[in-house]
């Protein structure tokens, strides 16, 4: 066990945007003495940094830490992300420093990522907005305006196959959606077989399904898994959704490609930027559902990331391994 050197008081930031309240973090860490600071930082770098001086451990959603960050805070032993993704972390920065980094990959997300992806599917599927829109000004009877297709017997495409992926599989097989095509390197033949599902290359998966989903991490260089190229290749009347990274698509691509009407729909809950800027032409789009990178929230979840991840910092904090620790050394 490692010790932990300190003079003075224990102090935790965490940055904002975070929770409504810190009482779960409070519970495990005020009996070390901890003294926990939310960082309302508003998007200033500056700020930030200033914020982070004296911490002895950070924790944090979204916000992108590099090197400098480190070098701002020269007391930092430990970084604690509350969820799974590491792509916005310097994981080679903080081990250069010997700062322990931890995430929280089982507060049961799987649920409310898998609910919102079908949400967003079948909103974009049965045009539950336009609908609803074209209602609310009058309309009736003019849904072959719009046409509608089938869900049951359609491919599905799934990008990665962890445990959210894994959800979705089991929510659409009960609208009657029997082939899945997955594209993961990490699954092998024997895990695609006792799944019920089928291994194929990106491109051969773009090339043969009705309904598309992202539940992979992003690329470490934001490079887009889904190009324009291959957006091009999509079968046509095809359905995309992210619940991802929104780095997994070129959004201009895609919007050119759901103004074309080669792609039916999206349903979009993370954006390149974010937040997105509000002329984001997508937005235009009528054919288009989003929502704001709340996939993965309920209350039940919050309170399940929070509890995990207050555990993590205690356990940095008195010298031990955290139980997710990605960036061993």
């Amino acid at each position: 066990m490692e010790a932990f050197e300190r003079t003075g008081p224990v102090k935790v930031v965490v940055v904002e945007p975070g929770y409504a309240s810190y009482a779960a973090e409070s519970e495990v860490l005020t009996p070390l003495g901890v003294q926990i600071t939310a960082l309302d930082w508003q998007g200033d770098r500056q700020t930030l940094l200033r914020g982070v001086a004296d911490a002895d451990l950070i924790m944090l959603r979204d916000t992108a830490v590099d090197a400098a960050l480190f070098d701002a805070a020269p007391r930092l032993r430990g970084l604690v992300r509350y969820g799974v993704g590491l792509d916005k972390i310097d994981l080679d920065a903080a081990r250069e420093r010997r700062i322990k980094v931890a995430n929280v990959p089982d507060y049961g997300a799987d649920i409310e990522v898998a609910d919102h992806t079908l949400a967003l599917f079948l909103a974009v599927r049965r045009r539950i907005v336009t609908r609803d829109s074209a209602v609310r000004k009058g309309a009736w009877e003019v849904g072959q305006t719009e046409p509608l297709q089938r869900i049951a017997g359609a491919t599905l495409g799934l990008v990665g196959y962890g445990r959210i992926a894994r959800a979705v599989h089991k929510r659409f097989a009960a609208f009657g959606v029997d082939r899945v095509l997955v594209h993961d390197p990490f699954l092998d033949e024997q895990g695609a077989a006792a799944a019920g599902v089928i291994r194929v290359t990106l491109e051969d998966l773009v090339e043969a399904v009705e309904i598309l989903s992202f539940h992979a991490p992003g690329r470490s260089d934001l490079r887009p898994t889904l190009t324009a190229e291959l957006i091009a290749r999509l079968r046509p009347g095809v359905v995309i959704l992210n619940t991802a990274r929104g780095s997994h698509i070129d959004e201009a691509a895609l919007s050119s490609a759901i103004l074309s009407g080669r792609v039916a729909g999206a349903g979009l809950d993370v954006f390149q930027r974010e937040p997105p800027d509000r002329d984001n032409p997508l937005f235009d789009l009528p054919h288009l559902v989003v929502s704001d990178h709340t996939a993965w929230y309920s209350e039940q979840s919050v309170q399940q990331i929070q509890q995990l991840a207050a555990a993590e910092a205690y356990r940095i904090l008195t010298g031990r391994i955290p139980l997710n620790w990605v960036n061993p050394w």
